[in-house]
């Protein structure tokens, strides 16, 4: 899997001109499935996702996890994270799961989230969806994410 995370102040995503998920201070998580992805990965991912100390303390030090501060998350699939840009100009897909394994693996991560950090923590996108995000990105503070590299 690979992620895209981002610290936002507020985030939100929107189908056909309708708000569908939205979430104040916390991540937007753009998600990327692999083909080769497993449980595992999906575990690893959530909870390194909701361990990262990326959030300021009192005194203004990068210190504070998603849990620390009751943060929210916003869920977003994303499979052109999966793109292969090592020959030509035209981005490849293969490494990406199919749209079926996909689907399912995004909402296990969804719910493992809502499992851990409650339901009214978690929002998400529409799989498969043209989406519009929007999000005022904290810093700026994006970090990439993959359950490949875990070293």
């Amino acid at each position: 899997m690979k992620a895209f995370i981002q610290r936002c102040s507020e985030s939100s995503v929107k189908v056909e001109d309708e708000i569908v998920g939205e979430i104040g201070s916390g991540i937007c998580l753009l998600l990327g499935i692999g083909k080769d992805d497993d449980e595992s990965d999906l575990e690893w991912l959530v909870q390194k996702i909701i361990k990262l100390r990326i959030f300021d303390n009192e005194e203004g030090l990068i210190d504070l996890s998603l849990q620390d501060i009751s943060g929210e998350i916003l869920v977003i699939s994303q499979f052109t994270l999966q793109a292969r840009l090592k020959k030509g100009t035209r981005p490849s897909f293969t490494d990406a799961a199919t749209p079926a394994e996909a689907e399912a693996m995004y909402e296990k991560c969804i719910l493992r989230l809502q499992e851990t950090l409650g339901k009214d923590k978690v929002s998400s996108g529409k799989f498969g969806a043209h989406m519009a995000v929007s999000l005022v990105n904290d810093g700026p503070f994006s970090l990439w994410i993959d359950t490949k590299n875990r070293v």
